[in-house]
């Protein structure tokens, strides 16, 4: 989940960006990391406790190597893993402006494939994963924080993030489940899904949540049924258009949009996180001409809850990741107060 961030757990890089990740060459500065120019970059050898390929190496003394599998298909990132020093400061009052740094792992890619040669994260992506080697666990473990961020997400994909952040106790929250007996990414699950004031029965899923992802994808039987009670309780013809892949659309216009129902789902405890508006509008020269739901279809058990709900967007709040307690939290807040929830974090290196 995280940040435009992917949910992976180490941090990517093509020629070493920034803000770590997976770089493809593009004609604007991106501001590249270069380890040779840096005087506190450090090789990580075969022998470190954080380098998992470690036991593959032919000599404890190489430099660490890693290999990443992202969850869209054919896409991954290998290359060696450097430490180096990342200097982080409060955006905010300049009277309270301070500065830290601290140790964290940034992984050179020399070899990306799929939507990385796409030009997908040009300048890189952050890790912000539960273990041990993601940055709010580095920052964590240098007592700089508790191990935990929020991040708020606006409809032109800006947004925020603060590390340390706690959220408050009024929040919604949901636990974190295992992948494969670990926590190893972040995994919730839905008990039951409800479209307006229908919850729909054997609607439990797990999910993974990912800002890397736009929108949000269903295990296939989950998604059938929330469609087809949208389809039901939605006042308006169906219709497709072009250029747009949406299974469920519907003809309309701006003076007569009919009363779109909302979509809840519901977490262990009772805890919930409700879509207003989980439609894509589609515009035409007069305005708006149709929506879709803003759903799709996924392969296999577990789905994506995305970053987008189109109109209603997850990331409009601030979502905080305790990794200490596994859990995820979301508090509802509108859009104003979401860019002003948080001057956010700058970090260099």
């Amino acid at each position: 989940m995280i940040t435009g961030l992917a949910l992976i757990f180490r941090l990517l890089i093509g020629r070493c960006s920034l803000v770590f990740g997976a770089s493809i060459v593009q004609d604007r500065d991106l501001s590249e990391y270069s380890p040779s120019q840096s005087s506190t970059s450090k090789q990580l050898s075969c022998s470190h406790r954080l380098c998992d390929m470690g036991p593959n190496c032919k000599n404890p003394k190489q430099s660490c190597p890693y290999s990443i599998n992202y969850y869209t298909e054919s896409t991954s990132s290998s290359g060696l893993l450097v430490e180096d020093i990342i200097h982080l400061a409060s955006g905010g009052d300049d009277t309270l402006n301070t500065s830290v740094k601290a140790p964290v792992i940034i992984g050179c890619g020399m070899k990306q494939s799929g939507g990385y040669l796409d030009g997908v994260a040009p300048d890189g992506l952050l890790g912000l994963g539960l273990q041990e080697i993601s940055v709010p666990s580095f920052l964590a473990q240098a007592g700089l924080i508790q191990n935990s961020f929020s991040m708020c997400f606006n409809e032109d994909d800006s947004g925020r993030i603060f590390f340390g952040d706690q959220g408050p106790a009024t929040q919604q929250s949901a636990p974190f489940l295992k992948l494969n007996g670990n926590y190893t990414t972040y995994i919730v699950g839905v008990e039951v899904c409800c479209v307006g004031t229908s919850c729909l029965k054997q609607s439990s899923f797990s999910a993974l949540v990912d800002s890397g992802t736009s929108f949000t994808f269903l295990p296939d039987d989950v998604f059938e049924m929330i469609a087809e009670e949208f389809d039901t309780q939605v006042n308006a013809s169906r219709s497709s258009f072009e250029g747009y892949s949406w299974k469920y659309c519907y003809k309309t216009s701006s003076q007569d949009l009919p009363k779109i129902p909302s979509l809840r789902l519901i977490f262990p405890q009772n805890n919930s996180f409700m879509v207003q508006n989980p439609v894509f509008m589609i515009y035409g020269i007069q305005g708006v001409i149709g929506f879709c739901l803003a759903i799709q279809p996924a392969d296999g058990d577990i789905g994506t809850i995305g970053r987008k709900y189109a109109h209603s967007c997850l990331w409009k709040m601030p979502l905080v990741i305790k990794s200490s307690a596994c859990s995820l939290g979301v508090l509802y807040l509108n859009g104003t107060l979401c860019r002003e929830f948080h001057d956010g974090i700058s970090g260099g290196l």
